[in-house]
């Protein structure tokens, strides 16, 4: 049986966004530890070649505001690696190696504002959405690590919090903890229901058991009952014989001569007594 999720009330909300930040937060750590092994691994095996690597995709954080309002600060770019100058056209925000005077040797985001040949190939002109002269060096096609194709909204600010000391603990040891407590609770939770059903099942067998013993109580009762009706069926009934009492029919004349002697017979003791 599984226990159901109640997210009614002001607890059950406070419980469903905690679960919603502690999974998001480490669906999250996944996907960077992830990334961040792929990068490691790969740019090992390139430098062991003597090659440079250039990942499929790259994940930058905004810490300037030349590109707001459309990028902000610590905003999260996503930018995708192109393999032919075709790919890249005029209004398309690139991230590249600057190699201009005032920014050479960063990594820099901004929009293609002109496509232009040079000696050694095709190279951009950007400029800052928010800047207000473009920038003063093209970017060359060798020096352009992608397209972006993705902003992800102060996802930057994850990143500094992790960056500081202790971010790394605290972002790893809370949504464990809490994890793992939500799974014992649950399983405490499940040992209670399971011992419920048990004493349900218990209780249930005590009950089919006093039933059956009942009921063949009553059985033994009725056959008794059965067996002693049976016995007194074959008792002899004690037949008893009633006198009759013939009365013989007399004539008229009988009669009066019976009355005439009744009579006779009581006026002689009357006088007797007298």
């Amino acid at each position: 049986m599984k226990a159901k999720e109640n997210y009614s009330g002001f607890k059950g909300f406070f419980k469903f966004a905690l679960n919603v930040i502690t999974w998001t937060a480490l669906i999250i750590l996944i996907l960077l530890a992830l990334f961040l092994a792929y990068y490691t691994i790969n740019n090992k095996l390139y430098e062991r070649k003597g090659e440079k690597f250039e990942p499929f995709v790259s994940l930058y954080t905004i810490v300037s505001g030349s590109m707001e309002p459309n990028i902000n600060i610590y905003d999260v770019v996503i930018s995708k690696r192109v393999k032919s100058p075709k790919e890249i056209k005029v209004g398309d925000v690139i991230t590249f190696v600057s190699t201009s005077s005032l920014s050479k040797g960063l990594t820099v985001t901004h929009r293609v504002i002109e496509v232009v040949k040079t000696d050694l190939g095709v190279a951009y002109r950007t400029q800052g959405d928010n800047n207000l002269s473009p920038d003063t060096a093209p970017a060359e096609f060798d020096n352009v690590i992608g397209k972006v194709i993705l902003r992800i909204p102060k996802l930057g600010k994850v990143q500094e919090f992790l960056s500081k000391k202790g971010g790394w603990l605290i972002a790893i040891i809370i949504p464990a903890l809490f994890i793992i407590v939500s799974d014992i609770l649950k399983i405490f939770k499940l040992v209670g229901v399971k011992n419920k059903i048990n004493e349900m099942n218990e209780s249930n067998e005590r009950i089919k058991k006093d039933k059956e013993k009942s009921e063949l109580i009553r059985k033994e009762r009725l056959k008794k009952k059965l067996n002693l009706n049976s016995h007194e069926a074959f008792i002899e009934p004690i037949i008893t014989k009633k006198k009759t009492r013939i009365v013989e029919a007399m004539d008229s004349d009988d009669m009066l001569s019976k009355n005439f002697y009744k009579n006779t017979k009581a006026e002689f003791r009357r006088n007797r007594r007298r």
